[in-house]
């Protein structure tokens, strides 16, 4: 089994949210609530972005295998040769638990503040967004939640605890 990376998701990759069962189902090794700091907004065909401006991003961390992020960079139109001309940018950012101490980093998809405006992004003030209003219908499964022991230059760094959701 290869390392696992750590992964900030705040929109469609969201347990819960359309993309996440797709591209993450299954794979997930372990989740956690988090927050980043910048800003989220609400872009008109769907799906969110998040800039890198002043702010709290509320999400969730996955650690998934290595394997699945050449698949993610395409679903978020990220391509690491085509660099600024990608739909998002992928980045390596500091993240925090929900109290807003420091957890861990984690790869997160931002967009610039010019893109977001082309684009019609509407700013979500609280920082959250959901395409779904909740779980329905979801089955109940066992993911283990994420405890991180950051080693410099470490892609992963996490080990895992069992619960239920």
């Amino acid at each position: 089994m290869s390392d696992p990376i750590r992964l900030f998701v705040y929109g469609t990759l969201k347990p819960g949210e359309w993309a996440f069962e797709s591209l993450c189902g299954g794979q997930v090794m372990a989740m956690a609530p988090a927050i980043a700091a910048g800003r989220l907004y609400h872009l008109p065909q769907g799906y969110p972005a998040l800039s890198l401006e002043t702010g709290w991003v509320q999400g969730v961390v996955l650690s998934l295998p290595i394997t699945l992020l050449a698949a993610i960079d395409h679903f978020e139109g990220y391509d690491p040769h085509q660099g600024e001309q990608s739909e998002y940018q992928r980045q390596w950012r500091p993240i925090y638990h929900p109290d807003h101490t420091p957890f861990a980093s984690a790869w997160l998809y931002t967009m610039t503040q010019d893109q977001i405006q082309a684009l019609g992004g509407e700013w979500l003030p609280q920082g959250i967004w959901s395409h779904s209003q909740g779980l329905t219908g979801s089955k109940s499964n066992h993911i283990p939640t994420l405890q991180f022991l950051e080693k410099p230059g470490s892609v992963g760094g996490c080990h895992g605890q069992e619960v239920s959701r």
